[in-house]
């Protein structure tokens, strides 16, 4: 008998009357809320308006969702498409079946047209955004424990997953938690990303680059752990590989990136400087720099440097001038003076 394991819920729904609540949907809409509360402190913090982030999410949300459903289907295709199934289930989004891959790659369509529409950069978006996609993944990952799907091989550790349910070829038992693992790592990614902006002023994409880079590289090896069929090339798991090419897409950008564009964007969105909320972000929103505090890059701060040199100059020789002023100014050479004193002389015998 095992002494310690996690349960599975009984059952991943409840109904409020004819309406189901979802413990999936709930996780994946909890997920969205946080990305985008803490992106909106993040790019307000960079120098940018309130309610951007939310403005944007708009588009990136759905085309996320589309995208996330597609390549689940269409990697899952005999899931839907083969003898005795109904190709309807496809579209049934609430029982479970989203994948990332293509939740990003459409969302990042989304979110490029929402940055259009407002006129800001995409990539500045993107850094601002990124710690807070790693923490709605972890959130979202406990939609598979609602659903007791994506669990690892049967182990007897004091964590392991108590699977009870037989539905979909299920076979009841202990087994690894991967959907665990994987929210465990998100958080962390999510983190990394915090410190490494804060640390190093990452800019032009490269916080979300290094998110990207990140995630892959925990996804890669919780991917080998799991049980639940799938396609698999060269005796591989297909996610695996894909994990492999974009963690090389993702370093590749931070190198090249780096190398050409240095530093961080100093204006994030146009006109922004004219709002009064605009850059009121605190530092701990996982920026580290206000907008008030934002130095400008490259040249500009020699010239800053510059500026505060001959200020400092300027008011040495103010103090040093300020006591000789309070004197009496030195007698001048020449016979006027020479008269002058002569005078003073005089009137001073008379009195």
């Amino acid at each position: 008998m095992e002494l310690a394991y996690i349960p599975s819920p009984s059952r991943g729904v409840l109904y409020l009357g004819p309406i189901p609540l979802r413990g999936y949907a709930f996780c994946i809409i909890i997920g969205v809320f946080v990305a985008v509360w803490l992106g909106n402190k993040r790019w307000v913090a960079r120098g940018g308006r309130p309610g951007t982030v939310a403005d944007i999410a708009v588009w990136a949300v759905p085309f996320g969702l589309v995208g996330g459903r597609l390549y689940h289907v269409i990697t899952d295709y005999e899931l839907y498409f083969s003898p005795g199934r109904d190709w309807v289930d496809a579209f049934k989004v609430w029982e479970g079946g989203l994948g990332i891959w293509g939740a990003i790659a459409l969302g990042a369509l989304g979110a490029w047209i929402g940055a259009r529409r407002r006129g800001v950069p995409m990539p500045a978006y993107a850094d601002a955004v990124a710690p807070g996609i790693a923490f709605a993944q972890a959130i979202g990952r406990w939609g598979n424990w609602f659903n007791q799907e994506l669990y690892g091989h049967e182990t007897h550790l004091p964590w392991a997953l108590h699977i009870t349910s037989s539905e979909g070829g299920r076979v009841p038992g202990y087994y690894h938690p991967t959907f665990l693992y994987e929210s465990l790592w998100c958080v962390g990614v999510g983190l990394l990303v915090i410190w490494a902006d804060r640390r190093f002023k990452l800019g032009h994409g490269r916080a979300f680059a290094l998110y990207v880079a990140a995630y892959c590289t925990g996804r890669a090896w919780i991917e080998y752990m799991r049980v639940d069929d799938a396609h698999h090339i060269l005796g591989v798991r297909l996610n695996v590989w894909t994990a492999v090419v974009v963690f090389l897409l993702a370093v590749t950008y931070l190198v090249l990136s780096a190398r050409r564009r240095p530093g961080r964007e100093a204006v994030v969105e146009p006109g922004a400087a004219d709002d009064p909320d605009a850059g009121e972000g605190e530092a701990d929103a996982g920026d580290g720099e206000t907008k008030a505090e934002a130095k400008p890059e490259g040249k500009d701060d020699a010239k800053v440097d510059v500026t505060k040199a001959e200020k400092a100059e300027k008011a040495e020789k103010a103090e040093k001038a300020e006591p000789a002023s309070e004197t009496a100014p030195e007698p001048e050479s020449g016979p006027e003076a020479r008269a002058g004193i002569k005078d003073t002389a005089d009137s001073g015998k008379k009195g």
